[in-house]
């Protein structure tokens, strides 16, 4: 049976109705709109010939039994940020939903191989911080520890909140349990960027997530008084900071998909009357090459430094948190390009800048790929993310496509 790509744009705008206000989705995770929305999810669930269940993390997952135990995987996450757009993740899990709803019925309730659905549990991380909670716990890669005694905003504990969905933050990694027996790994998402619409094509081929460094840097000067002291005697440590920012551009534009943005700042004593002692920023720089990415932290250390001489200053790094790029299987990148050429005549080749729960399946080991569909204006994490109608039914018939050749070498025997 085609999937019918209409079906799921209806319940996406049933779901947007349901989770959204005027200022866009507020499906954050452990919250009741969170919980009410994977409720109607649930609900949809009702005539099929699957078994739901919660895992130790929260990832909620339907399975459709097949002749083998080999399973493929489809998902994305149900969770928003605050004020967030109706697609972003979503998407992602209603045409899933299709897609299993097509198997069901096309393979009389039993495929060739099991097929399971997962919703993972707060992939934003929106509330606490920790985003990719319930896929990294999946994969074996989150520390519990470190996430124990996060709070909100409103000083609610991490842990504590998990307690009231039913969740035990010390069983987190019995998710890893869900684990057996996956052959596959498939994920449609938008792409939350500019490419595709400045290209005129509505979908692309995810080649992985890029790698991230991220790094705390301090500039320090000497503070004093901006009337009385000459240009020429000032240890600004502003002034150094600036022409880092300003260089870190072109350390990128180095690079076709390199990205690099220095994104907050902070002065001391921050008073418009003295010379800035003390500068505080923060680096920000990703590539799906871990080379390329290497290298331009090693200019932007080395331009850092020779900044801070210039302007009479020393200058300090703190690492605060990087990940190794991730790509995705060559198998489905291939398989995936052949569903969008197929799809749409067109197809492109792209690496992901936002993580994704795609890469923490993938350091799971387990073979993954995500297909792009195009963002009107590249907006994400905004109510004013879109996608035109015809391009989101595109997505849903290609991801068909794609589960359907995953299936298929899944299915062979080993």
């Amino acid at each position: 049976m085609p999937v019918d790509a209409r079906r799921t744009i209806s319940d996406l705008r049933e779901l947007r109705a349901l989770t959204a206000d005027d200022h866009g989705a507020q499906r954050i995770a452990w919250s009741p709109t969170w919980l009410n929305a994977r409720a109607w999810f649930q609900d949809k669930l009702a005539g099929l010939p699957v078994e739901h269940h919660l895992d130790a993390a929260g990832n909620s997952w339907t399975t459709l039994q097949g002749d083998s135990e080999r399973v493929l995987i489809l998902g994305s996450h149900l969770d928003s940020v605050p004020n967030g757009g109706w697609l972003d993740g979503s998407l992602g899990v209603l045409a899933a939903f299709e897609v299993l709803r097509g198997l069901a019925e096309d393979f009389h309730g039993r495929p060739p191989i099991t097929i399971r659905l997962v919703d993972w549990a707060d992939e934003e991380g929106a509330r606490f911080g920790r985003s990719l909670f319930g896929s990294s716990a999946f994969a074996g890669t989150h520390s519990i520890q470190a996430d124990r005694s996060r709070t909100d905003r409103d000083g609610v504990r991490l842990e504590d909140a998990l307690r009231q969905c039913q969740i035990d933050i010390d069983r987190i990694g019995d998710a890893g349990s869900e684990r057996g027996q996956a052959g596959a790994y498939l994920e449609l998402h938008i792409e939350q960027g500019p490419v595709l619409e400045a290209m005129h094509l509505p979908l692309g081929v995810v080649l992985g997530t890029k790698g991230v460094e991220r790094h705390a840097i301090t500039f320090h000067g000497q503070e004093a008084h901006s009337g009385s002291t000459p240009m020429g005697a000032r240890r600004d440590a502003l002034a150094a900071a600036a022409k880092l920012a300003l260089e870190i551009r072109s350390l990128a534009r180095k690079h076709p998909d390199a990205v690099a943005t220095m994104g907050s700042v902070k002065t001391f004593p921050g008073i418009v009357t003295a010379v800035v002692g003390r500068c505080e920023t923060t680096l920000d720089m990703r590539d799906l090459d871990a080379g390329v990415l290497a290298s331009m932290l090693a200019d932007a250390q080395e331009a850092s430094q020779r900044f801070a001489a210039e302007e009479g200053c020393t200058v300090d790094w703190s690492r605060i948190w990087s990940i190794e790029p991730i790509p995705f299987n060559p198998r489905l990148i291939e398989y995936c390009d052949q569903a969008v050429r197929e799809t749409t005549g067109a197809s492109h080749k792209l690496p992901s800048g936002p993580l994704h729960d795609a890469a923490e399946v993938a350091r799971a080991g387990i073979p993954v790929v995500m297909m792009f569909t195009q963002s009107l204006a590249g907006l994400s994490h905004n109510p004013a993310e879109d996608t035109r109608t015809e391009d989101l039914e595109l997505a849903v018939q290609a991801f068909d496509r794609l589960a359907r050749k995953t299936m298929q070498w899944l299915a062979q025997p080993l």
